[in-house]
């Protein structure tokens, strides 16, 4: 009997990332392209898996973690498709299509964060937990959530960046970098808003300046709105804003003082780093492949 081959896609606004799998979770072959027009990127992505078809044999299932909007809706006619994105030449583009046109396997897709979090329930910081929520803090804020080893989905996937904050008594000035809505998470403590204020990345500004108080402020109410809503036995930030010196304790020692002993669990103890570390995208085009024939 043919073992179980899946294709792995993490697709990012600046490259994506291949992968092919075994069965026993075992990543045997990586490729990364550069993420430009749909056409070039997507091609390349499916001569890339053809190439590998040949070598290792016919894959099984694909999965696909992705930079948003996504439809994900099946019943929906641009299901697979990236909706409204900032990402020039992006919006519309069928990510699902030139996969379905070439493998005679089913196609899985979610957002990249929430393929994220399903890794991280599945082999990581968050395994063993009824609900785990993962927010990655980098060009963008997202957030997926795992609730009983599934997703949670809505009308549409969370948009757990979006959600609206108050604002720090020091960063009253600054209008936000967010197109909708200016100064929600994403708007104030994203990596591009810490630059538009500052001119450098949090990890490039010292360890005393203001803008460090400022950003764990703004992610401590975001631990504290996921601890009201969900009471999570994990919270796992990603992203690059997180490999600042110090940014995990100064978050979780914020968050534990806005929570003011109300919430069951304790920042100190839920708030965690990927276990995964930059592998959680990837692994979760795995996870979702491998649900597509459990």
């Amino acid at each position: 009997m043919t073992q179980p081959l899946f294709g792995l896609v993490e697709a990012g606004g600046t490259k994506f990332v291949l992968g092919i799998a075994t069965e026993k979770d075992e990543v045997i072959a990586t490729a990364r392209i550069p993420t430009t027009s749909p056409a070039a990127t997507l091609g390349a992505m499916v001569a890339w898996f053809k190439e590998q078809s040949f070598l290792h044999g016919p894959l099984t299932a694909i999965g696909i973690a992705s930079f948003g909007p996504l439809q994900l809706d099946p019943a929906a006619a641009d299901w697979g498709h990236i909706t409204s994105t900032p990402k020039a030449g992006w919006s519309g583009a069928d990510l699902v299509g030139p996969l379905k046109a070439q493998f005679d396997c089913p196609v899985a897709i979610d957002t990249d964060v929430n393929g994220a979090a399903l890794a991280e329930h599945r082999w990581g910081a968050a395994k063993g937990q009824r609900v785990a929520i993962y927010l990655t803090i980098g060009t963008g804020i997202g957030g997926g959530c795992v609730v009983d080893g599934k997703l949670l989905h809505g009308v549409s996937h969370p948009e757990m960046g979006h959600v609206r904050v108050a604002r720090h008594p020091l960063d009253t000035n600054f209008a936000g970098t967010c197109s909708y809505h200016t100064d929600c998470l994403e708007g104030l403590a994203s990596g591009p808003a810490i630059i538009a204020r500052w001119g450098q990345s949090l990890s490039q500004l010292a360890a005393d300046h203001p803008a460090q108080e400022i950003i764990a402020w703004y992610l401590a109410q975001a631990v504290c709105t996921l601890q009201a809503i969900f009471e999570p036995g994990r919270i796992i930030f990603g992203g690059g804003v997180m490999g600042t010196p110090a940014m995990l304790d100064r978050v979780r020692a914020t968050a534990a003082e806005l929570g003011n002993g109300y919430f069951v669990t304790k920042p100190a103890e839920i708030v965690v780093l990927p276990g995964l570390g930059d592998r959680a995208g990837l692994l979760g085009a795995l996870a979702l492949a491998q649900d597509l024939i459990a």
